[in-house]
């Protein structure tokens, strides 16, 4: 009976379970699951304001009346792909949906969430935020930009060394909470990692298809094309852009996808030059579909595979450029990143642990996860090792 259920199994299905068999991935997925979870919810877990108060019977929340547009979009954004996923659909079907769902968002946002222009942090701490009936505060009830400057804020400080304050992870330089910051700097690297692997991705599988797929002149110049962008150093390209362009984070996304796309479209013309003479193409040429259909609808399902272990590891390497680019002081100033905390903490005169242990740590659980999953995935893929695994039982 068993055996028939499992002989019954998509080839997602198949690979999703047998992914999922190692230790190591779960430790990643967690990781990872952990990095979005506090992404999405950061304006609630780190916060000087309120999440609900009580002044003289009325009920306020004064969280979401300071939430940014960025804010808003990701939670929105969140939850309709979290209810998109519940839906019975296909996955072009899902994928459609979320496009669509992601745009009216992003419009309906803009339109109608209006927060205030500045944000004085020192007004949550008077008596018309204080002097309450109740009031509920974040887990960590500091924002990633709050100095602290009303409450003569010494700067650096080592966790757990303030007399009236927790600062579980300390304070930087300007005395603002790295525990706070920390949170809030999941945003830049989960965007940077997800959305440059997405352009790159995107780039990759349709030149990668053209050049599987036709062969010939198509695929000795793709190839060419392939080679010249493997030249290209991301990272001095990246400090270019930066030097005469100044500091973007949507810069970066876009230099790292245009520049890391060359792996991508070899997996992909490696498995549609297998893939292009099997009867099921054959069949669909002969039918008369369009060329999009039988690239993206037929050939790409079945050789899609390896490029999820190209991805994950992608995504970490994604994650390392941004990192590199803000420790060298390059990176994005009006917010929060790792990178930048590493920065802090090499370019003070006396070493303190704590801004180069909690970002330098958060960097690698962050890569490492990618690249377990990364492994995971190709574990599962490799026919080979699929039945040396059998074998072994």
């Amino acid at each position: 009976m068993t055996e028939h259920v499992v002989n019954r199994e998509s080839f997602a299905a198949r690979i999703w379970r047998k992914t999922l068999d190692g230790v190591g991935v779960k430790v990643g997925l967690a990781w990872v699951a952990l990095l979005v979870f506090a992404a999405v919810f950061a304006p609630f877990l780190a916060n000087s304001m309120p999440l609900l108060m009580s002044k003289g019977g009325v009920i306020s929340a004064p969280v979401f009346q300071y939430l940014s547009v960025e804010d808003a979009g990701i939670l929105v954004t969140f939850f309709i792909a979290l209810a998109i996923y519940c839906l019975p659909l296909g996955t072009s079907q899902r994928i459609l949906l979320f496009v669509l769902g992601t745009l009216a968002a992003v419009v309906l946002v803009n339109v109608f969430v209006k927060p205030p222009v500045l944000v004085i942090y020192d007004v949550f701490r008077t008596a018309a935020y204080t002097e309450v009936d109740w009031r509920i505060m974040p887990p960590i009830p500091y924002a990633p930009t709050d100095y602290l400057r009303d409450m003569v804020s010494k700067g650096l400080e080592a966790p757990l060394a303030s007399e009236g304050r927790i600062h579980l992870m300390g304070t930087e330089e300007n005395g603002a909470d790295v525990l706070s910051r920390m949170i809030h700097a999941c945003r830049i690297s989960l965007s940077i990692g997800l959305i440059a692997s997405g352009i790159a991705l995107f780039i990759g599988v349709i030149v990668g298809g053209l050049m599987g797929y036709f062969s010939g002149i198509v695929d000795m110049l793709g190839m060419r094309l392939v080679e010249i962008f493997e030249d290209i150093p991301t990272l001095f390209l990246l400090l270019t852009f930066v030097a005469f362009f100044g500091r973007s984070l949507y810069m970066m996304m876009v230099i790292i996808g245009v520049t890391g796309w060359s792996g991508y479209a070899r997996y992909v013309r490696q498995e549609f030059l297998k893939l292009r003479k099997q009867d099921y193409v054959q069949a669909a040429v002969a039918s008369g579909l369009p060329l999009s259909s039988i690239l993206f609808r037929h050939m790409l399902p079945n050789g899609v595979a390896p490029l999820l272990v190209a991805v994950s590891f992608g995504v970490a390497g994604a994650i390392l450029s941004e990192a590199t680019l803000s420790f060298l002081g390059l990176g994005v100033v009006d917010a929060p990143s790792w990178g930048q905390m590493l920065d802090q903490a090499v370019k003070s005169s006396t070493f303190n642990w704590w801004m180069a242990v909690f970002p330098g740590g958060a960097i690698f659980m962050t890569v490492f996860a990618y690249n377990l999953i990364g492994e995971a995935f190709r574990d599962a893929i490799d026919p080979q090792l699929s039945r040396k695994a059998g074998v072994t039982r």
